[in-house]
């Protein structure tokens, strides 16, 4: 018998829209497997899941179930292409736990750590992972720029703490630039990390379940045509990703080494994407993204075509992770 497939899309953040594109793509994907495979929309507002006519049908919150065609459709897993809150920091993972529902990203403590970029690297720290020097804020919190500035230096980047797709991100090369930087970063967060730039080279690396085991995928190196590899750069053309990444055997594997044992430092699962900066051939850790997009153009859906497996390989292969079948 079929498997009923919720992929479930949107959000509550200024990443929603970016969801969707990830949501539909997984879809696409998988429109010719053995899943009956489901759209289904998580907003503040509402959940529904989109018939083939793209009617809103009301998903029921108290058991994920929604009534298709006079017949009550429930939901074997769930494949999480929500990115940011809640599918990206534990708050969806804990609710199809408490409902025994499997879902393709990982669970909901190590999603809620990722997902917090300061917590994250404080964690890491005491297993010798490299990163840059941070400071960090709460709003409300006094502003001692000078205290600021003698811990990160400039340039500098300032970051709300929880937030993807580069929203919230400024690179701070004045003084006088730090304190905007700081309520802009407060828009998207209440938590800023602000972060001493590294000047080195930058690669993405995803880390994934498959064949039964965690895969490093082959490496992207990210030449943004902007300051950073902001939003504008990553959603409209403004920087060159090039998979697999042309890199010296020992910076490569230096890269990869590093990005599978935080894979199961953190305990992930599921589909992962990490992010370095070399400097001096020392990979320095920035984030890892629990829920990456997976569009045809996302670096992660690159990296796995480098590596010879097919989106619906991919996709397939974390429903089957997630059940448990692999």
């Amino acid at each position: 018998m079929k498997k009923n497939v919720a992929i479930a899309m949107g959000g509550f953040s200024s990443e929603f829209d970016i969801s969707i594109k990830s949501g539909n793509a997984v879809y696409q994907a998988l429109k010719n497997t053995d899943y009956n495979t489901y759209r289904t929309i998580i907003a503040r507002d509402s959940w529904y899941l989109l018939d083939k006519k793209d009617n809103k049908i009301p998903l029921d919150k108290s058991d994920f179930s929604a009534i298709v065609d006079n017949v009550k459709v429930y939901f074997d897993v769930v494949f999480n292409t929500i990115h940011g809150s809640p599918g990206e920091d534990g708050l969806i993972q804990g609710y199809f736990e408490n409902m025994g529902i499997p879902q393709t990203a990982s669970s909901h403590y190590p999603s809620a750590l990722t997902y917090n970029k300061r917590d994250c690297i404080s964690v890491l720290k005491p297993y010798g992972v490299d990163s840059a020097k941070n400071y960090l804020l709460d709003e409300g919190d006094p502003l001692d720029v000078n205290a600021i500035l003698e811990k990160v230096g400039l340039p500098c980047f300032v970051k709300a703490n929880r937030a993807g797709s580069s929203f919230g991100i400024t690179k701070v090369k004045k003084e006088d630039e730090l304190i905007p930087a700081i309520e802009h970063a407060y828009n998207e967060d209440d938590e800023v990390i602000i972060e001493q730039a590294i000047n080195g080279r930058e690669f993405s690396v995803g880390v994934i379940n498959y064949d039964g085991r965690p895969m490093v995928l082959p490496i992207t190196e990210i030449r943004s045509k902007n300051e950073f590899f902001d939003f504008d750069a990553k959603y409209h053309g403004k920087a060159e990703e090039i998979t697999p990444a042309d890199l010296d055997v020992k910076i490569q594997n230096s890269i990869q080494k590093e990005a599978l044992r935080i894979f199961k430092i953190l305990k992930l699962k599921g589909l992962t994407r990490a992010e370095f900066i070399v400097e001096n051939e020392i990979p320095y850790f920035i984030e890892i993204n629990t829920c990456p997009g997976l569009t045809d153009a996302s670096i992660l859906p690159q990296q796995a075509r480098a590596a010879n497996i097919s989106l619906q390989d991919l996709y397939t292969n974390a429903i089957e992770v997630a059940l448990g079948e692999t």
